[in-house]
């Protein structure tokens, strides 16, 4: 890809240093797309590999700076004036804000130009047979590109002309060239930026945060967003984007100790909550010694609220079911399973936040179970939330192989002790029983170890019904009927 032999001046257009020519051939080695792009246009177009890396290099540099014309090989001017029309549009300020100093992202905006840049030097550049074969190909390319410069800086006189004086022939269409140029070159660049935020947000909407894209080898970086944009991953991503922003919102909301709802008075001895009249014992000296009396006593009256606090402890557990019924799509074309996990992986994102343990336990029949570990202590790892995302078991539904599974765990984390806390959460469609023994142990696993269950049943309100199985078991229970709808989960996010 590198210049053609003869040329006398420099051939690149974006003045570059060493180590970003070395950025360009490390990138241009790693990336198969743009060795594809750059060997189909070198077929047809001497100088494309040339135009190629400066496109990347106008993308990847902070301020990228434009050689003079002067300075330029003849034969590349055709080049220079398809990177000044890609720099100089607002399109490429926008795209540059996404791929400055990410030689990745630089790529990505090459290869989403590429079709544009096709059709440029098409535009431009003499045919390429013609080029080839003729001694004279840097001459004619000088003067297609001075010829284009001078036509777009006569466009506005030549349009105020009279049909009498307008110009004609080969001028009306340099003119022509000249405003297309433009108009390409900002459309090329206004895609470019698109490809790259969608990349972008595909990747934050997983939890690949932009250090860690950074940190990722480019084969592997490549990977990983075909594997996203492909399947039904692709069609979760929209889902899990709005999970983890709901719950992101619901823990900057939470506060320890939150009042809720003011349902009356009653009586205590919190200070914050304290009712007006209360107060006036304060100003008076002689209430004073009543006043503290009474505080040490709980006998103030006080605001009385109810509302869900937010005292969880311990590991978070998402028990979620795979079963065959949860592959099932509710309104809006959302399955069950898309929802439940991406509400399991907003867990996770909570579980993180607070410096707690995650566990996913994925679950179906009887004895059928897959467990994902997310230590607290370490990095979640791209790769086991996939992994953990695309699992699905299938079969029927049992709560006694994953409640155990989640008893256990919490059991491990006490190291023996008792009251370790913990919150399992325990997500399915479906309502299946369970044997009196089990239900007798389970009580006993509960009361030893002081953990809460919360649960959700999904699309299936016959599951959450008063006296269900899922009822008995869960401390706090929802129905969630719209899988659309990410905030009626809202609850969960605040208490966990």
């Amino acid at each position: 890809m590198g210049t053609t032999p003869g040329r006398s001046g420099e051939p690149a257009a974006v003045a570059a240093d060493r180590f970003d020519r070395i950025t360009w051939r490390d990138t241009l080695e790693q990336s198969a797309g743009l060795r594809e792009v750059a060997e189909e246009l070198n077929g047809r177009w001497p100088h494309a590999g040339d135009l190629l890396a400066d496109a990347f290099l106008a993308a990847y540099q902070s301020r990228p700076r434009l050689r003079e014309r002067a300075e330029m090989d003849p034969a590349l001017l055709v080049n220079h004036r398809i990177v000044t029309a890609l720099v100089e549009s607002p399109e490429f300020a926008a795209l540059r804000r996404e791929t400055a100093g990410d030689p990745y992202a630089a790529a990505m905006a090459v290869l989403a130009q590429a079709a544009a840049l096709r059709r440029l030097l098409r535009r431009l550049h003499p045919e390429p047979e013609r080029a080839r074969q003729s001694t004279h190909a840097p001459q004619a390319a000088h003067d297609a590109a001075s010829a284009a410069e001078e036509a777009e800086g006569n466009a506005a006189q030549a349009a105020g002309n009279t049909a009498g004086n307008a110009p004609e022939g080969a001028a009306g269409a340099l003119a022509t060239a000249a405003s297309a140029l433009r108009a390409e070159a900002r459309g090329a660049a206004a895609r470019a930026a698109e490809a790259v935020r969608e990349e972008a947000a595909l990747m934050r909407a997983w939890g690949v945060g932009h250090g860690e894209l950074q940190r990722m080898p480019f084969g592997r970086r490549a990977e990983l967003a075909e594997r996203l944009r492909s399947g039904r991953l692709a069609r979760w991503a929209e889902l899990i984007g709005r999970f983890r922003q709901m719950a992101g919102g619901e823990r900057a909301r939470k506060v320890e100790n939150a009042t809720g709802e003011l349902i009356g008075v009653t009586l205590g001895n919190d200070l914050s909550r304290l009712i007006p009249s209360e107060l006036t014992g304060l100003g008076l000296p002689g209430a004073r010694a009543v006043f503290a009396a009474r505080h040490a006593a709980g006998e103030l009256m006080l605001y009385d609220s109810r509302g869900e606090q937010p005292t969880g402890r311990g590991a978070v557990i998402a028990c979620v079911d795979t079963s065959h019924s949860m592959y099932e799509a509710g309104p809006g074309g959302v399955t069950r399973e898309a929802w439940a996990k991406s509400c399991a992986l907003a867990l996770l994102d909570q579980a993180r936040a607070a410096k707690r343990d995650f566990v996913g336990i994925l679950f179906s029949s009887a004895g059928r179970l897959r467990v994902f570990r997310f230590p607290a202590a370490g990095p979640a790892g791209i790769e086991r939330v996939l992994e953990f995302a695309e699992t699905f078991l299938g079969g029927g539904t049992s709560y006694e192989t994953p409640l155990t599974a989640a008893g256990e765990l919490l059991r491990e984390e006490c190291g023996g002790a008792s009251r370790t806390g913990g919150d399992i959460v325990l997500i399915t469609d479906d309502e299946c029983g369970v044997t009196e023994e089990w239900m007798r142990g389970w009580r006993d696993t509960k009361r030893l170890l002081g953990f809460r269950v919360f649960g959700v049943a999904v699309g299936a309100a016959h599951a959450a019904a008063a006296g269900s199985v899922l009822e008995v078991l869960c401390d706090n229970l929802r129905s969630i009927e719209d899988l659309t709808d990410v905030r009626s989960a809202a609850g969960l996010f605040r208490t966990i």
